[in-house]
């Protein structure tokens, strides 16, 4: 009969809209489509239920919604339905759930949408939906659950929201959604969570409403995120009546006034001391106070916060003493104070924080010892560095088996060091303290990925980097360790020095280059006018009088004074000399093994290097090699090394964002200048933060080219590894080929090092990968400069953090040319 036959289509028509998809691969048993992975029929063998996810990227395709008049829950994920939601599937009256996520669709959402009266549940994450969503949405009064996350959004907050009265869940984070927020939405009194961070919404929360705020209408309301806007005035006071709060965020706006709460309300304009208030928010489990103003004492009745998982109050301006009161927290799980203006000691009774993972103090005035305590946590991640910490190092933090991040850099501590299996560190910084001890237990961290222990009293073998298939950061300079093996012989000391720190042909590069200018006094007479003495020493200073010799620095660093010592490593180090003149100069002081042997090969490129002429690159002004001891005399730069100056407090204050940006194009002008304009072309090799120096004006200078490479047309361009590890391009690793791109790929890193306020290290695997598409710049910036409030900047820093993105790509076609990068940094 007629309604056979009927019905017989619409079956045949489903399975037929369900096999074009390819989802099911090429399956052909269309007469049993409802036995299917994901598909649900009714007794009729109609189609009431698909739930698919697209495993990997499939083929573009669509579904045609209008073939399964009975859907009740349509749930597809990942499954690439390019274009946008055609206006039938208003036609689909019978659902409850929709789920379209990460689709792909674009365009915006029909009107038709709002007749699904029906929808319980609706999910549209991950999308490209664009344009403002219907009004009319208010007509689906049986949501509980809306995800609207991760689009393209734009327009107010609908008020026609708080119609519906069974909402217990509503997200539209990540979208470009202006204007404020409707007071309406107070009237949803089943929310449970909102979230409608990442928008560009503005003004006073419910502004347009009169006291008292019907905030406390949402007393079921566990996580509410309003962060990245640009909300400002007053928070309403009613927003600490919600008892039922369990996490609250409200970083990265411009609020002001008073702080009354235990939430993340962090990053922006915040000012104010914290209250004693805060006593009263005893369900909260998470409170980040980070970067902000806040200021006075941390109060104690934190200490009454007792469920509290995760306190973070760094990068504010908190003084006194840390509370004891903080130990009655028990169900604390990490804990940062770091980047304040504390003092007094450690506490000895957070031993009662049995479990504390992290726990962060750096940054502060922190004295007096480190608690036995703190060895005895259950602790994975201890940093308490650029501290007043001294005294003894309880020999056991080298034998805590679960720490896996220790950082005691920039104190005074002492005492012996030993490191005992097993050894879990990842990351382990104790530079720039007085402790000694046999560094031969390190060998046995595997899995370490960045390891400083320089300017200490350390003794033993130097390590090698093959020992560490993870590392990316290694510093063991100024110490006292002797060579693999005990081997004096030059070729294998240059060799492990370059496989260690920088290259020991940094001296040799500069001692050449004054020799071959020297060599061509004759064809330059006014700029080089060397003075040989009788027992055949040379001293020789371009550009400056001719008579300064060699006593007169001698007298200037009063013989090498280690009070004129400027810097330090395990090949030379940096005195500053200013002469009676007035002038001053950078003298770094060579190891004798520096100088004793010369490749020809090797003075052949560096003589092209005296044509070097940039304004970003540090000046040679020329040598002294003398039978006592050698120098190289060069430009002097007051405010020393980007790294140093980023792992100085009060520099990275004064290194605001202008000149952090400023310094990144400075390098990458040098750069393109070294690739592009110079023939031929000269590739630096190891472009490194400590490579970088910064002038009175924090001007950024290309420095130490002992690594400089010519680049032959003619040649395959082979070469050991050079370089400062955690710089180094991927592929010399494998390749032994040097171009451009390394020196791209080494630009990145510092670029990306001097948004963050540290090198990079993980972020670098975590950029490349696919979830870095997640990592904003916001979520790295380094919280030390002033907070940015030039949109300009904002926007150059935004941009700054693309390019150094694109240079960090693990395939080297795919980095840009430096001139690319200059031309874009100049735009």
């Amino acid at each position: 009969n007629s309604e056979t036959t009927a019905y017989t289509f619409n079956k045949s028509l489903e399975a037929k809209a369900l096999h074009a998809t390819h989802w099911w691969g090429d399956r052909q048993d269309l007469d049993d489509h409802c036995t299917w992975s994901g598909i649900k029929c009714n007794e009729a063998g109609s189609v009431i239920n698909i739930d698919h996810y697209c495993e990997g990227v499939g083929e573009q395709g669509s579904l045609d919604f209008i073939s399964f008049p009975n859907l009740e829950q349509l749930l597809l994920r990942n499954c690439m339905l390019v274009g946008s939601i055609l206006d039938h599937i208003g036609l689909l009256l019978n659902l409850t759930h929709l789920q379209l996520s990460q689709c792909h669709l674009t365009g915006e959402v029909p009107i038709s949408f709002t007749n699904l009266t029906r929808l319980t549940y609706l999910d549209l994450f991950s999308n490209y939906f664009t344009g403002v969503f219907p009004s009319q949405i208010g007509k689906l009064k049986n949501l509980a659950y809306v995800d609207l996350s991760e689009n393209q959004f734009t327009g107010p907050i609908l008020s026609s929201f708080s119609s519906m009265v069974d909402l217990k869940y509503l997200d539209m984070r990540k979208n470009r959604l202006n204007g404020s927020i409707p007071v309406e939405l107070c009237n949803l009194q089943s929310l449970q969570t909102l979230d409608l961070s990442g928008n560009n919404l503005s003004g006073q929360i419910l502004s347009g409403t009169k006291l008292p705020v019907p905030f406390a209408n949402l007393f079921r309301l566990e996580f509410l995120d309003l962060s990245n806007n640009h909300f400002t005035g007053i928070l309403p006071t009613q927003i600490w009546s919600l008892n039922s709060l369990r996490i609250l965020h409200l970083s990265r706006n411009q609020f002001t006034g008073p702080i009354f709460s235990s939430f993340d309300h962090s990053y922006k304009n915040f000012t104010g001391i914290l209250p004693s208030q805060i006593r009263c928010f005893e369900n909260l489990i998470i409170l980040d106070l980070s970067r902000n103003k806040f200021t006075g004492s941390i109060h104690p009745s934190f200490g009454y916060m007792t469920n509290l998982t995760d306190l973070d109050m760094s990068s504010n301006q908190l003084n006194g003493s840390i509370p004891n009161e903080l130990s009655n927290m028990k169900k604390l799980e990490r804990l940062n104070l770091g980047d304040n203006k504390l003092d007094g000691s450690i506490p000895s009774s957070f031993y009662n924080l049995s479990n504390l993972k992290e726990l962060n103090l750096s940054m502060n005035n922190i004295n007096g010892p480190i608690p036995l305590e703190i060895a005895q946590l259950n602790l994975q991640k201890l940093d308490i560095n650029h501290n007043n910490l001294m005294g003894m190092v309880h020999p056991e933090f080298g034998m805590v088996s679960r720490l896996f991040y220790l950082d005691f850099s920039s104190n005074r501590l002492s005492g012996n060091v030993s490191f005992e299996k097993p050894c879990n560190f990842q990351h382990l910084d104790l530079s720039m303290n007085q402790l000694t001890g046999n560094i031969s237990g390190l060998g046995a961290c595997n899995y370490l990925e960045y390891l400083d222990i320089s300017s200490n009293d350390f003794v033993g073998e130097t390590l090698k980097v093959s020992d560490f298939p993870n590392l990316v950061f290694f510093n063991l300079s100024g110490n006292h360790l002797t060579a693999i093996g005990h081997d004096h012989s030059l070729r294998k000391k240059l060799t492990l020095y370059l496989s260690i720190f920088v290259p020991v042909v940094v001296g040799i590069c500069f001692f050449v280059l004054g020799y071959v200018c020297c060599h061509h006094s004759k064809a330059t007479p006014k700029n080089v006018q060397p003075e040989t003495k009788e027992h055949g020493d040379v001293c020789s200073v371009l550009n400056y009088d001719g008579n300064i010799a060699y006593e007169d620095f001698i007298a200037a660093t009063e013989d090498f004074d280690l009070k004129y010592c400027i810097g330090t490593g395990g090949y030379g180090s940096v005195y500053e000399a200013k002469l009676p003149n007035g002038k001053t100069f950078a003298l770094k002081k060579l190891h004798r093994f520096e100088v004793e042997q010369f490749d020809q090969s090797f003075k052949n490129e560096v003589q092209v290097l005296t044509n070097l002429r940039h304004k970003n690159i540090v000046k040679l002004y020329g040598f002294c090699f003398h039978n006592k001891c050698n120098f190289l005399v060069y430009e002097y730069m007051e405010k020393g090394s980007l790294f140093c100056a980023l792992r100085d407090s009060e520099l990275a204050v004064e290194l605001d964002w202008m000149k952090r940006v400023k310094i990144i194009k400075d390098v990458a002008h040098a750069l393109a200048y070294m690739h592009h304009d110079c023939s031929p072309p000269i590739v630096h090799r190891d472009i490194s933060s400590n490579n970088i120096l910064l002038n009175i004006e924090m001007e950024g200078f290309v420095a130490d080219f002992g690594a400089a490479r010519l680049l032959d047309p003619d040649s395959s361009n082979q070469t050991i590894i050079a370089g400062t590890l955690g710089y180094i391009a991927p592929e010399l690793a494998y390749s032994m080929v040097v171009t451009e791109k390394c020196d791209v790929y080494s630009f990145g890193v510092v670029a990306l090092e001097i948004i963050v306020g540290k090198h990079p290290g993980e972020l670098l695997s975590s950029l490349n990968h696919s979830t870095g598409q997640e990592i904003a710049v916001e979520d790295v910036l380094d919280p030390r400069p002033s907070h940015l409030s030039d949109k300009k900047i904002q926007l150059d820093i935004a941009h700054v953090y693309q390019v150094a993105r694109s240079c960090i790509l693990t395939d080297p076609k795919s980095r840009p040319t430096m001139r690319t990068v200059s031309q874009e940094l100049s735009c």
